[in-house]
């Protein structure tokens, strides 16, 4: 028996035929998911995909005639703003977060694929001495954050969780979740939900079957965030909550500041809508998005988008004049997710304090869990050297302290603090001060708490 005539007609209309080439193979319950998986439009999915790879593949289009840097009212700076500013930033986020106005939205649709890995990025452990997953990290910063919220305001606030997965990672991540009880968190507040699936394309715009009776799905790209978000009715769940600000954030990066107040806080007091955190360019052409301005629009333009002159070009102080690496960190109101305003602003962080993405394995020569360790190792040792702490090696002797180090070198001492016990370097003199502490060490909040005592 053939495959339905309906199905079969439109398959043909839209190319797409070759999906039912192995129907005669199969049984009726695989023939009833093929099927199912073929989605209403998928003849314009695969034009739309095909247009898209054509241009990827072809000179793509220059934007440099269109851009303009940003302009620097609406660029915020840690680098260049004095404690005072950062201190108010700091606690208008700390402001809005003890009102519960603010959530925190993970992107996590990706496997670990280039890392060499067969699970969530999440549940990477990466080698630290106390053999935390990303996901760990991520949820004691929530924790200690909504802490220090609760502490300044005495109150007692939650950060919704909500973690945007894809059909591969929903699973394994809701397991681990629960395996680890929720790493302390309020079930209640973590929310997971799914990015949509759309067939994978060929260049020439055929949908591939991954199997005789199978389609290949990929997830829709972080564009998909904002289908998602309606799809799942999760503008709506923010909405029942009283949320109003959102941080959005990649999984992959170890040293993100979850609901970092100082962003939150410099966003609300601009009356911004959306933003964007942004790191300086390591080199000219690093191959990072750049926020700018096109046509008085604000974007991320890809570096594939401009030229080798424009990535170099310099502005009038001797810098890169598009110096602002997009680092997938964003804030939004939720009234702008749902109506889409435009009051854009950018925040400069220090890459060593704020940005260490983990995406291939040991064998590449950056963004790999050694180069992961060793940039959250190094600021926890620097954390520590602040706080007044000295370190001993194995035999007792003084370890001579360095109190700058590059992004590729491990730090003198190893020394891991707790996200419970500090979230962003800060109490830590009441435990480290004229302290001396043996390499390796690992700051708990036990320890803390003995410390504290002692």
């Amino acid at each position: 028996m053939g495959p339905p005539e309906e199905v079969r007609d439109r398959l043909a209309r839209c190319g797409q035929s070759h999906l039912l080439r192995f129907w005669a193979e199969l049984g009726p319950a695989q023939r009833a998911a093929l099927l199912a998986a073929v989605p209403p439009g998928l003849g314009e999915h695969c034009r739309m995909a095909a247009a898209a790879g054509a241009r990827q593949r072809g000179p793509p289009e220059r934007l440099d005639g269109r851009m303009e840097p940003l302009p620097a009212r609406l660029l915020g700076s840690a680098r260049r703003s004095g404690p005072a500013v950062l201190e108010r930033w700091e606690a208008e986020g700390l402001h809005q977060i003890s009102q519960n106005k603010v959530a925190v939205l993970l992107l996590a649709g990706g496997q670990g694929t280039r890392l060499g890995v067969s699970y969530p990025k999440g549940m990477y452990n990466v080698g630290l001495p106390s053999g935390k997953t990303l996901y760990q990290i991520q949820a004691e910063r929530i924790h200690k954050v909504e802490q220090l919220a609760g502490q300044r305001h005495h109150c007692k606030c939650a950060i919704p969780w909500y973690i945007m997965t894809s059909e591969f990672t929903l699973g394994p991540t809701e397991e681990f979740f629960v395996e680890h009880n929720y790493f302390n968190l309020d079930r209640s507040n973590v929310v997971m939900f799914e990015q949509r699936m759309l067939p994978a394309v060929t260049f020439d715009g055929k949908a591939i079957l991954e199997e005789k009776g199978k389609i290949a799905m990929a997830p829709d790209g972080n564009g998909g965030l904002y289908r998602a978000l309606v799809d799942n009715k999760i503008l709506d769940d923010m909405k029942q909550r009283g949320i109003q600000y959102v941080h959005v954030y990649c999984v992959d990066n170890i040293l993100v500041k979850m609901a970092d107040p100082v962003f939150i806080g410099f966003c609300v007091s601009k009356g911004a809508d959306c933003g964007a955190k942004v790191v300086e360019k390591a080199y000219p052409t690093e191959p990072v998005g750049v926020v700018c301005c096109v046509d008085g629009v604000y974007q991320v333009v890809e570096y594939s988008e401009i030229s080798l002159e424009t990535a170099q070009r310099q502005s009038p102080s001797g810098g890169l004049m598009y110096n602002t690496g997009n680092i997938c960190n964003h804030f939004f109101t939720v009234e702008f997710l749902e109506t889409v305003a435009q009051n854009f602003v950018a925040f400069e962080v220090l890459r060593e304090e704020e940005f260490s993405p983990l995406k291939n394995a040991d064998t590449a020569d950056k963004d790999t869990p050694t180069t992961a360790r060793q940039a959250l190792l190094a600021q926890h040792y620097l954390w520590a050297l602040k706080a007044g702490a000295r370190f001993l090696d194995e035999n007792g002797c003084r370890i001579p302290e360095k109190l700058s180090l590059s992004g590729t070198e491990d730090a003198p001492a190893v020394c891991e603090i707790s996200p419970l016990v500090s979230y962003f370097g800060e109490g830590l003199e009441a435990y480290m001060k004229n302290r001396d502490f043996q390499s390796p060490f690992v700051l708990d909040e036990n320890k803390a708490e003995m410390l504290g005592n002692s």
